[in-house]
């Protein structure tokens, strides 16, 4: 189907969807290439010199590309030429003649940083060095003909700075990584100042300083495993930094740092119930402008009082919560990102001169006359009285009683949930599905405390038994049939998945496990070798498997897969460089051996997660059988889906 019968499809659908939501019915389905397939349009960006739009639209054949147009012009242009993978990571150089974007093959993760010449349309790989990975592009409105990018060329452990001229190709060494640093910091020259380094024995950061290039680097700030900590920038003469540090509370502050003697001269921001989620520096004063704190939803506070009304007028634009994407190197103009919970994201130009918007576009148009369902912040108690900030999504038109439940488990786990739109959520809803999204202990946003006291807590622990708590929170509220859950999730959502049906396995009708690890001790020993440096971490977050048997045993599902009753549905990606594809394949034949119902899909060109749209609807479609199979839910009819990699195995 094109995608014009596409959109008249869906809005004879919508349109009937409104009477439906007025009798008390569902809204008709959305249709899964409205949910899941490319964006119309997305992630526009500003040029420095302000005079160009630049944006990620599909090509005539369909694969997400860069776009670039003049503002006020109707001439919109392909200037990258992907045929296969789509690209999503990309930037303005600061030259404002090159676009720059990151692109890997077949989910290696070992991405390449590619130049798009806007005069030539010449594409040129800046990093052309097979089986290496480029990540930390730094850029810089001074130097604005070249890069910094830490390169594993020397070490496939450890990341050294590269110096790179878009002009001549060259790629210089900067400064190299002694072996324990995970992120640099330039200082307002563009030289390498500042590091943050993980000790491997103890698993303290330390954040390191020179006062110069040539010179020798010395520690300046230490956090102790358990305390978290990060540098933001230099101050613009470079004997001050910006730091957030949780020493001395329990959400991370924004400080200010002397850099010659690490003493806190200042604390610019802090929230008592979450940590520091976001900071605005302007690029050429390199003050701090505003920071955002995350607790139920994204909170603006400007620290720059120049910037309170901006901020104001922003809010005022859209509903939901707002992002500043990229701004003019004047700074008059900005382009703003909008994220709601019943609507595609939006994208606006904002001016700071007159604090108006002009409306850009919208993600997917198709999106709007949805009918799509609320997110709803909530505070459930766990157990032990750990208060756990959770999303509830429930289906738009009818009752919120005896419903069946997905329990959505974010990845990480060191990641969070937040309040905002997402495809899956509005997928499972639109089916008639109650959506659940938990922030666990271990969950990041939310002080140390909350963050440690995941330490230790996998599988069998307190990690789980807050899922478990969930669950029941909404079946004791009338909101979930306890015969009708579904556990779904990715990557560590992926292993909660297994987890749960092998820990509660009364609790769950069926689980969807998307590339989750198995076995503890096989996952540690496989992880990519660039992860070194904070293999420290996983230790004393998790423990060490490799070593302790009894654990390893109890917390890998694989080792309790006789106490699964329900089906299990596994979507994996075969070059998937985090969570080896042995880890589903170990488990299925597991399963598989005691004769359990396990269906195996595996895709052939990807990697941790499924980043090509075909790969996307063909799986998600296959998910959605399944649901209906086990749950009970609403389907539209899966089909073969042409360009899908996939692997029934």
């Amino acid at each position: 189907m094109t995608r014009k019968n596409l959109s008249g499809l869906v809005a004879i659908v919508f349109v009937l969807g409104a009477a439906a939501l007025a009798q008390g019915e569902l809204p008709p389905l959305i249709p899964r290439e409205v949910l899941f397939g490319n964006p119309v349009k997305a992630a526009p960006q500003i040029s420095p010199d302000g005079t160009r739009l630049s944006f990620l639209a599909p090509s005539p054949e369909g694969v997400l590309n860069v776009w670039v147009r003049t503002i006020g012009k109707d001439d919109d242009a392909q200037v990258t030429k992907d045929t296969h993978r789509g690209i999503r990571i990309y930037l303005w150089a600061q030259d404002g003649k090159h676009l720059l974007y990151l692109q890997d093959v077949g989910g290696d993760e070992n991405f390449h940083v590619y130049s798009v010449d806007l005069g030539s349309r010449v594409i040129r790989d800046m990093t052309p060095f097979a089986g290496i990975r480029a990540e930390g592009v730094i850029l810089d409105r001074k130097h604005p003909n070249e890069m910094l990018v830490g390169l594993n060329l020397r070490d496939r452990r450890v990341f050294d700075i590269y110096r790179v001229d878009f002009t001549t190709g060259a790629v210089v060494p900067d400064t190299a990584n002694p072996g324990d640093v995970v992120a640099w910091q330039t200082d307002p020259d563009f030289e390498i100042r500042g590091a943050m380094a993980r000790n491997p024995k103890d698993g303290s950061t330390i954040l390191r300083v020179r006062d110069r290039k040539d010179a020798p680097w010395r520690d300046l700030v230490a956090w102790p495993f358990g305390e978290n900590g990060g540098v933001e920038d230099f101050t613009v003469d470079g004997k001050a930094l910006f730091v957030e540090t949780s020493i001395g509370s329990d959400t991370t502050r924004l400080v200010k740092v002397d850099a010659a003697t690490g003493k806190e001269l200042e604390t610019i921001a802090s929230n008592p119930r979450c940590d520091v989620s976001g900071v605005l520096v302007q690029p050429d004063t390199h003050e701090v402008q505003a920071v955002t704190f995350n607790y139920l939803k994204t909170e603006w506070r400007a620290i720059d009082p120049n910037l309170r009304d901006d901020l104001a007028a922003i809010a005022a634009i859209h509903r939901g919560v707002f992002a500043i994407q990229s701004r003019d190197a004047a700074d008059r103009n900005w382009v703003v990102a909008f994220s709601s919970d019943n609507g595609p994201a939006a994208w606006y130009a904002y001016h700071r001169e007159t604090r108006k918007a002009d409306f850009l576009f919208v993600s997917q148009p198709d999106l709007e006359n949805a009918g799509l369902a609320a997110m709803e912040p909530v505070v459930i108690k766990a157990r032990d009285g750990y208060e756990l900030v959770a999303y509830l999504t429930l289906p738009p038109g009818i009752e919120a009683h005896n419903l069946p439940l997905v329990l959505n488990v974010h990845g990480g786990p060191w990641g969070r949930d937040n309040w905002g739109f997402r495809p899956d959520v509005q997928w499972f809803a639109n089916r008639g599905y109650a959506c659940l999204q938990v922030n666990f202990r271990g969950s990041t946003g939310f002080g140390k405390k909350f963050l440690n006291a995941g330490n230790g807590q996998w599988g069998v622990g307190s990690m789980q038994h807050d899922l478990t708590d969930a669950v029941r929170w909404a079946i004791d509220k009338g909101i979930a049939d306890p015969k009708r859950v579904c556990i779904y999730g990715g990557s560590y959502g992926g292993y909660a998945t297994l987890a749960g049906l092998t820990f509660t396995p009364e609790l769950y009708a069926c689980g969807v496990d998307i590339v989750g690890p198995s076995h503890i001790k096989t996952l540690f020993a496989s992880i990519p070798p660039y992860w070194a440096p904070i293999k420290s971490e996983f230790l004393l977050r998790v423990g060490d498997p490799e070593k302790d048997d009894a654990l390893d045993r109890r917390i890998s599902p694989l080792f309790h897969v006789d106490a699964i009753r329900a089906p299990l549905l596994i979507g994996q990606g075969a070059n998937d460089p985090r969570v080896n594809i042995n880890e589903s394949n170990q488990i299925v034949e597991a399963m598989r051996a005691r004769k359990l119902p396990v269906t195996y899909v595996v895709y052939t060109d990807e990697g941790h997660g499924f980043a090509r749209p075909a790969n996307r609807l063909d799986f998600n479609g296959r998910t959605e059988e399944f649901l209906a199979k086990f749950l009970g839910g609403r389907a539209e009819p899966w089909r073969e889906v042409k360009g899908s990699a996939v692997e029934v195995k």
